[in-house]
């Protein structure tokens, strides 16, 4: 039984099993946006709730940094791949 909005009511959520894999799993069905939203509350609950867990803005920048060439080069790729993609759809 789905609740307002397809989510899952309190008897559903009961009912499911917790295992590891099985949980793993089911984030593997979720559309991309949905394993965002459940991303974003992980990420909520694990340094906002937790505030045993301080976040320094100086190691975040630098963990920004550290990635950001990584980050924008797949995101050129994907950019490249689509745009081949559409030029070859565009070829048929």
């Amino acid at each position: 039984m789905r609740g307002a909005k397809g989510r899952i009511t309190s008897i559903e959520a009961i009912q499911m099993s917790t295992s590891t894999q099985e949980l793993l799993e089911s984030f593997d069905l979720l559309p991309d946006s949905e394993k965002r939203e459940v991303a974003l509350e992980i990420i909520h609950r694990a340094f906002v709730l937790d505030r045993k867990v301080e976040l320094d803005e100086s190691s975040l920048a630098a963990l920004y940094a550290e990635f950001a060439d990584e980050d924008r080069d797949l995101a050129e790729n994907g950019l490249e791949d689509y745009r081949q993609s559409l030029a070859a759809e565009d070829a048929r």
